[in-house]
């Protein structure tokens, strides 16, 4: 067996070439089934600029040396920015993308078969329940696989096999760099914002959230890397356009995160999307490698009362070359209550079971347009 074919046996059926595409008792769905037009709130223009060797869109917070100026700027015109100098040992980085491309590239069945919670294997949307079950529905199909890894029981898990145990452990140490990191980032958005400290802890889960580890596999289907824009301006009609199935793939479609921040380490390839709304237009992000990119969810927009922005995003697929991605996503506490001038008083448990709901019966996410004012 070649390497590409080893590749190929370790992705999902549905996302294998259609030579190699087979059904079984759980998958019996074809290519056409699947329209992945846009589930939340696509901006109307859809320009990309993209990136190139100089040129570097996001701006860029120095985590030694934080000023708080910028990163409030960074805050209210992106929602999203490049982080350096964050402290986290590249050989941990090194050997975190490693063995994550190893233990994805385990066969697709045993993935399926070996991961339970509190480290949950998934494939074909990023809508997940809390412990990292698939909320699925065909036609919204996402271009993309991983691992939700709850961080708090990290610790406790064992693996019998080497390579599990090792990976695991690896997270683990991923995961205490992550609340150094985001615990700072945060104290130095509630002072900008002059949120009082308490109410700031207290939003905080003590969990500090999960991570997520991505896999975007190379998409055969013939347009998937150059992706043509949509748009729709009602996202209620989804009409699938046969001519139009495989130019719509995406890893993931555009969406705000919902947590309160998110924190990305990404590999070379790139992929990674931001909707600047000042500008109007989408912007390729640049990889590097020794850097992180920290972007707000909607519990930050919220606490902020809408002076921060969570930043849409988006990543597309590659023909050639697969994508991996760690996300580590901060959550509020399930049962605080974000208090807003902008928006009614919910909980995070409250937020989250809409948006659940929603993917359940609509296939996106609504998000804080459902909890906003009347009068706003």
């Amino acid at each position: 067996m070649t390497q590409t074919d080893s590749e190929v046996e370790s992705y999902p059926p549905l996302f294998r070439p259609k030579k190699t595409l087979q059904t079984t008792d759980d998958i019996k769905l074809d290519h056409a089934t699947f329209d992945n037009s846009d589930e939340s709130n696509q901006p109307t223009n859809s320009k990309v600029l993209e990136f190139d060797s100089e040129f570097d869109p996001l701006p860029v917070i120095d985590f030694k040396s934080l000023n708080n100026t910028k990163l409030d700027e960074a805050c209210r015109e992106w929602g999203m920015f490049r982080l350096i100098n964050h402290g986290i040992p590249m050989t941990l980085l090194n050997q975190l993308h490693t063995q994550a491309r190893q233990v994805l590239s385990l066969p697709f069945e045993y993935k399926q078969a070996s991961f339970t919670p509190p480290m949950s294997y998934f494939w074909g949307t990023p809508g997940l329940t809390p412990s990292g079950v698939a909320i699925t529905r065909p036609q919204n199909l996402n271009w993309i696989e991983g691992f939700h890894v709850l961080l708090s029981p990290l610790p406790q898990l064992l693996y019998e096999d080497p390579l599990l145990d090792s990976f695991r452990s690896i997270l683990d140490e991923y995961g205490r760099h992550q609340r150094r990191v985001a615990t700072t980032m945060l104290e130095a958005m509630a002072i900008n914002l002059q949120l009082d400290p308490m109410r700031t802890k207290s939003y905080l889960s003590p969990g500090t959230g999960h991570l997520r580890v991505h896999r975007y596999p190379r998409c055969f289907d013939q347009y998937s890397d150059d992706v043509p824009p949509q748009n729709n301006d009602d996202h209620h009609h989804h009409q699938a356009q046969p001519q139009q199935h495989f130019q719509a793939r995406w890893g993931i479609d555009v969406h705000t995160d919902s947590s309160i921040l998110s924190i990305l380490h990404q590999d070379d390839v790139g992929g990674l999307q931001v909707y600047n709304t000042s500008d109007h237009q989408w912007f390729n992000v640049k990889p590097q490698f020794d850097s992180l990119i920290v972007n707000l969810g909607d519990m930050m927009q919220a606490m902020s009362d809408d002076n921060y922005i969570a930043a849409k995003h988006r990543v597309k697929v590659n023909k050639h070359k697969e994508r991996i991605s760690v996300g580590c996503f901060v959550l509020a506490h399930e049962d605080a209550v974000i208090e807003s001038s902008k928006y009614k008083p919910f909980t995070y448990a409250d937020f989250r079971a809409e948006v659940q709901q929603d993917l359940k019966t609509v296939g996106y996410k609504i998000g804080l347009p459902k909890f906003r004012l009347n009068n706003e």
